[in-house]
C-alpha cells in the first residue's frame, strides 16, 4: 500500500496527466528540468544539449513566424508583448471551439489598443491540414517545417494536451498555464492578461483543472447569495498564503482553491465523488488518485480550513475512495 501510495504522491507532485512521461529532476535541487521528457530524447538522442534545462522563450522562437496572408515576420516583432503561445490542432474538436473564441478575443484584445500577440504551435498531422486551420487564424505561427521549434516549445511548457493556451508577459515570463479557461470564461477580456485568481468559482468550463493535481473544493449554499462571496474572503488569505511560499522556492502551488455553489455541474461532480449533500462541506478532491478528503461540520472557519489544508500537505489525512 505504501508503495502505491508514493506513486501517487509522484504523480500529483508532478502532475502526470498522460503516460508514458519522463521528468528530468535536478537531484542536488528536486527541481523539474524538462518536463517533457520523450521529445528531448526523440530530439536530442546524442544528448548535446545535456542537462536540457529550461531557456528563455525570446531563444526558443528565435526565427521567423507566418502570417496567414503567406508573408513572414520575425520573431523579434513580439518584443514588449503580452504573448499568447498557442498548442492547438485542426483534427481536435476543442481546439477548433476553442480558436473561434479565441479570434474574438484577439480581435477584441488589439482594439483596446494593448500590446498583444498569439503564436501557433500546430500539432497538425500534415502541412495541408496546418495551413487549412491556420487561414482561419489572424495571428502569426511557428513554420510547420519547423519540427525541431515547434518540439522545443513543447518541451519549453511541458504540454501534455491540446488545446493549450499558455499567456506570457513582455519579459517572457508565464502569466498563466490556462489560457484557455481564461479565454471561455471572460469572453470580454475584461482582466486580461488574466493573472491567476487565488480563488476560482467552479464551473463548467474551469472544471477541467480539477483534473490537473488535488483541489480543495469548498461548497457552499449557493440560495444564499452572500455565502459564495464570505467563503471567498475566508479562504483567500490562506490559498494567498499557500501561492506565495511555493512561488517563492519557484514551485507551483500543490493545491487549487474552488468555491462550488449549487447547480448542475456542482451537482455531477457530487455524484462522481460521492459526497454528501451537506453545505457548507469541505473537501479536498484528487481525481489522479480517485481519492477524497472530506471536513463536514457545521461551521467552516479559517482556523478549521488552514489546519485542513496544512495535514493534507503534511500526509496527515487518511483518503477515502472516490
Amino acid at each position: 500500500m505504501r508503495s502505491l501510495w508514493l506513486r501517487l504522491k509522484l504523480w500529483n507532485k508532478f502532475r502526470i496527466s498522460n503516460i508514458p512521461s519522463l521528468i528530468f529532476i535536478d537531484a542536488s535541487t528536486g527541481k523539474v528540468v524538462c518536463r517533457n521528457g520523450l521529445l528531448v530524447i526523440r530530439d536530442d538522442p546524442e544528448g548535446l544539449e545535456f542537462p536540457w534545462g529550461p531557456k528563455p522563450f525570446s531563444e526558443v522562437i528565435l526565427g521567423p513566424l507566418l502570417k496567414n496572408n503567406s508573408q513572414s515576420q520575425d520573431s523579434t516583432a513580439l518584443e514588449g508583448c503580452y504573448v499568447g503561445v498557442y498548442f492547438s490542432a485542426h483534427w481536435c474538436p476543442p481546439c477548433r471551439s476553442l480558436t473561434r473564441v479565441l479570434v474574438e478575443s484577439y480581435r477584441k484584445i488589439k482594439e483596446s489598443g494593448q500590446k498583444f500577440e498569439i503564436v501557433f504551435i500546430s500539432a497538425d498531422r500534415s502541412e495541408d491540414s496546418f495551413k487549412q486551420y491556420f487561414n482561419e487564424m489572424p495571428w502569426l505561427a511557428v513554420p510547420y517545417s519547423d519540427e525541431t521549434r515547434r518540439s522545443r516549445l513543447n518541451r519549453l511548457y511541458g504540454i501534455q494536451g491540446i488545446p493549450t493556451l499558455i499567456i506570457l508577459d513582455p519579459k517572457g515570463d508565464i502569466v498563466t498555464r490556462q489560457g484557455r479557461v481564461e479565454v471561455l470564461n471572460d469572453v470580454d477580456c475584461k482582466e486580461f492578461p488574466w493573472h491567476p485568481k487565488p480563488i476560482l468559482e467552479l464551473t463548467d468550463s474551469n472544471a477541467v483543472q480539477l483534473n490537473e493535481g488535488p483541489c480543495l473544493v469548498l461548497f457552499v449554499d449557493s440560495e444564499d447569495d452572500g455565502e459564495s462571496e464570505a467563503a471567498k474572503q475566508l479562504i483567500r488569505p490562506i490559498a494567498e498564503k499557500i501561492i506565495a511560499k511555493y512561488k517563492a522556492k519557484e514551485e507551483e502551488a500543490p493545491l487549487l482553491f474552488f468555491i462550488a455553489g449549487e447547480d448542475d455541474m456542482t451537482d455531477s461532480l457530487r455524484d462522481y465523488t460521492n459526497l454528501p449533500e451537506a453545505a457548507p462541506l469541505l473537501t479536498i478532491l484528487d481525481m489522479s488518485a480517485r481519492a477524497k478528503y472530506v471536513m463536514d461540520v457545521e461551521e467552516i472557519t479559517p482556523e478549521i480550513v488552514e489546519g485542513f489544508v496544512n495535514d493534507f500537505l503534511a500526509d496527515k489525512l487518511k483518503p477515502e475512495p472516490i
